[in-house]
């Protein structure tokens, strides 16, 4: 009998945190009333479009997360030879791409990939850059191979962005490995990393004096950061990150912080067990923003221009679960507003404001779409 009521306290208990980790954290989402937009289908016949960038000519370089680079012109497409050898494995493959901030004059493409390169079985999250000539890379350059390799499909991340001052960023996830990456400097996983454009290290990285320390780590206690953003107005990093059921963030980057995972998170495990009692504690950032339930985010966007002057500054982030991309409203670093925008339309993967100003974002399954304000 005792052991039955043991069980049974047990199964509430379990059953009303899990509950609890449901509900919806901050403002209900909403579907706006007037949705004066068309969404216009830029690019179809896609699988997983993962990273996405607009050549000054015009053109849209588009990454498949099955090891393709297309080069969209015109209506035209073309394959980009010349890649480095991709592995796809499990959530890893051919993944973000940006621009060098002075492309026009030096040519720098940006990627990162899943690579078997280097110690150990599977493979671990690589960024390189190359040049594009004549729809071919060249003068490739691996930057930097997370090691050791691993077997396991989960969390290699991985976005990209550039800092006023130059350095490069980059996300590499927790790779399923939660008890050992994300608290340890001297491992790859669960970090944010800062780099000069050429690979090397910055002098004042915070890790660079710490014995055993990978000294290109910026901060830690990361996840699986699946969208990263230069923010216009204040040029700080920002970061979205999946939680694992429930917990999802978005954190501002701070050299050398400790964003908590998993010691601190506001998630629990799939199956509905407590991954830890702690949501906060001393010396571990805690999230501007986080969801509950989750919405499986990926790509990171501010709104900015002419195009839509109603949305001016608010952020978006695709929505994979639900199928929708989010705009939030800020007011003091706090989410007054959230809408659905392309309800229904398809896992939200990516989403960048083009150099016209328009809002494009990638489709799992579908393509690369633009939102169109009615006139």
């Amino acid at each position: 009998m005792k052991k039955n009521y043991l069980s049974m306290l047990f199964f509430l208990t379990t059953v009303g945190f899990a509950c609890a980790q449901d509900r919806t954290i901050g403002p209900e989402i909403i579907t706006p009333e007037n949705e004066d937009y068309t969404v216009e289908t830029i690019i179809d016949g896609m699988q997983i479009p993962w990273g996405m960038t607009f050549l000054p000519d015009g053109s849209l370089l588009v990454t498949e997360k099955e090891g393709e680079m297309i080069r969209f012109k015109d209506g035209e497409k073309t394959i980009i030879e010349g890649l480095p050898e991709i592995t796809v494995q499990g959530q890893g493959g051919f993944m973000d791409i940006i621009l060098h901030p002075d492309y026009e004059n030096n040519g720098w493409l940006y990627f990162t990939y899943a690579s078997s390169e280097g110690e150990g079985e599977g493979a671990n999250t690589a960024i390189a850059r190359a040049k594009l000539t004549d729809n071919k890379l060249t003068d490739l350059q691996v930057l930097y191979k997370a090691s050791p390799n691993s077997d396991r499909g989960q969390h290699f991340g991985s976005r990209m962005a550039f800092d006023d001052e130059g350095y490069l960023y980059f996300s590499i996830g927790d790779r399923g490995d939660n008890e050992n990456n994300p608290q340890d400097i001297t491992r790859d996983g669960g970090k944010i990393y800062r780099i000069n454009d050429d690979g090397s290290i910055p002098e004042d990285n915070p890790f660079v004096d710490e014995a055993n320390a990978k000294t290109a780590i910026y901060s830690y206690g990361h996840r699986n950061p699946q969208g990263m953003i230069k923010h216009p107005d204040t040029g700080a990093i920002w970061v979205n990150e999946h939680g694992p059921r429930g917990g999802d963030e978005i954190n501002v980057i701070k050299k050398g912080a400790n964003y908590g995972w998993p010691v601190i998170t506001y998630g629990i495990n799939y199956d509905g067990i407590e991954i830890t009692e702690e949501r906060s504690k001393p010396g571990m950032e805690q999230p501007l923003y986080y969801w509950l339930p989750s919405i499986a985010p990926s790509g990171f966007a501010v709104v900015t221009g002419e195009v839509y002057p109603e949305w001016e500054d608010d952020l978006l982030i695709g929505s994979m679960k639900f199928s929708y991309l989010e705009k939030l409203t800020l007011e003091n670093n706090k989410v007054v507003k959230r809408e659905k925008l392309m309800d229904g339309v398809g896992r939200v993967r990516n989403v960048k404001i083009g150099p016209d100003g328009h809002i494009y974002a990638g489709l799992d399954g579908k393509g690369i779409v633009k939102l169109v304000p009615k006139q």
